[in-house]
């Protein structure tokens, strides 16, 4: 079981700093046996089918040879993915720990009953998951690498998993505070991840579902004609769909678009169109790279004439 620094926290930068080096270290030590002997496994099941259903029921066209993207995918997943699980998961379920020995968080100031406390816990995990997106787009620095997920040009499965190593880092420290002011048992946490990530792979698949199906669906999670619009190089589209697990959060901030035809919509950024640039290394390095206008090569801006009800889905 993982120990705790027994002294009272330090304010002072040195023992802040020193406390959060320690916490880390000791998270990264942690094994979570149902976790990785259960959820695991699920999670290899699910991306499996996913992968059989989408070359059978293909969604939106491909434009680029699937092997290609598969070897330029698997390689940033490679370096991201264990990120994840050395460090993010330990860290946030230090936190989770930490906040119960604390007895601190808004959960354990509402005094509710066992039950209610994971529903409401999950929801406020999902909801913080939503807004740490929303920050991945609103923030220059941190778009600097969520834009190597984006710059795709096509959008199935292997893109679930396409996200920069920086990227991953940075959402430590987010993610783990927003567990510890949460106060979510640590193992609802574990719980969550395993679904958190089984979504993420369900709505970046080019899975198509039936239509009146998914219409439906989208009621309440995310699919993925909803993240495919998520994923348009029109800028007002990227901008829309930022939800993880549940649908609500786009519709409670009105950031829900889901009026826009599937075969209408071009996957990537306007400004990265050259499927030359899409090499592994320029992926690793595009960070530190100057940002380029919301433009295509020509110097046109990507637009569409808005539809009606925005919150409609079309096929």
């Amino acid at each position: 079981m993982l120990a705790y620094p027994e002294q009272k926290f330090s304010f002072s930068s040195r023992g802040r700093n020193l406390w959060i080096v320690l916490l880390v270290a000791k998270a990264m030590k942690m094994m979570f046996p149902k976790f990785d002997k259960v959820g695991m496994p699920l999670l290899g099941l699910v991306a499996t089918t996913l992968f059989v259903l989408e070359a059978k029921r293909q969604l939106r066209k491909r434009s680029r040879p699937k092997k290609e993207r598969l070897l330029e995918n698997g390689s940033v997943a490679a370096v991201a993915l264990p990120a994840l699980r050395l460090l993010l998961l330990p860290t946030m379920y230090a936190a989770a720990k930490w906040s119960e020995k604390h007895q601190v968080g808004l959960l354990r100031r509402m005094g509710l009953p066992r039950w209610t406390k994971h529903v409401v816990g999950f929801l406020l995990l999902d909801y913080s998951n939503y807004l740490w997106h929303v920050l991945l787009h609103r923030s220059t620095l941190l778009w600097r690498f969520h834009n190597v997920h984006h710059i795709d040009l096509d959008l199935d499965l292997s893109t679930a998993w396409r996200f920069h190593v920086g990227e991953n880092l940075a959402s430590v420290p987010y993610r783990s505070a927003a567990v510890a002011l949460i106060g979510v048992p640590a193992p609802l946490l574990l719980a969550y991840e395993v679904l958190f990530e089984g979504c993420t792979a369900f709505h970046h698949s080019n899975l198509r579902l039936p239509y009146k199906l998914e219409r439906r669906l989208c009621q309440l999670m995310v699919t993925p004609r909803m993240h495919g619009i998520h994923h348009s190089i029109v800028e007002k589209e990227t901008n829309s769909n930022f939800s993880v697990i549940f649908s609500w959060w786009d519709r409670l901030h009105r950031t829900i678009r889901l009026n826009v035809p599937q075969e209408a919509v071009t996957i990537g950024v306007p400004s990265y169109r050259d499927p030359a640039e899409q090499t592994i290394k320029h992926l690793f390095l595009l960070p530190f790279e100057q940002l380029r206008p919301w433009q295509l090569p020509d110097g046109t801006v990507p637009e569409r004439e808005e539809g009606p009800n925005k919150a409609l889905l079309l096929p």
